[in-house]
């Protein structure tokens, strides 16, 4: 299910127009720019991601005279792609550690590199 159509089904549920919605939905999916595969959903489907658009958008969304918790909108937004509600945990679960992870093979880089140019 893509942005829109998350928006779309915000307002049969809390009112309004998709458009109200749209820019929440927008956010959770941004990380399509990254990854455009479904590894995108890594991201912000989850708690974590639905705490950050709390914090990014406020408590609470007006919707007309309504006030629609931010939370609530987020958390449909992943139990419609999903079906429930991962934490950070469960996508990280498998994932094997590697050694660059811990910092122990740095890579040499001429300053010219990390400059950007002939510097």
């Amino acid at each position: 299910m893509n942005s829109w159509h998350h928006a779309q089904s915000a307002a049969r549920k809390w009112g309004g127009t998709p458009e109200d919605y749209l820019p929440i939905e927008e956010f959770i999916d941004s990380s399509k720019q990254l990854i455009g595969d479904v590894r995108h959903r890594s991201m912000y489907h989850h708690t974590a991601g639905i705490y950050l658009c709390q914090r990014i958008f406020g408590d609470t969304l007006q919707v007309g005279r309504r006030r629609i918790p931010v939370r609530l909108i987020a958390e449909r937004h992943v139990l419609e792609d999903l079906g429930w509600l991962p934490t950070p945990a469960d996508y990280i679960e498998g994932m094997p550690i590697l050694p660059w992870m811990s910092g122990a093979r740095r890579k040499e880089l001429p300053l010219s590199t990390l400059l950007g140019g002939d510097q």
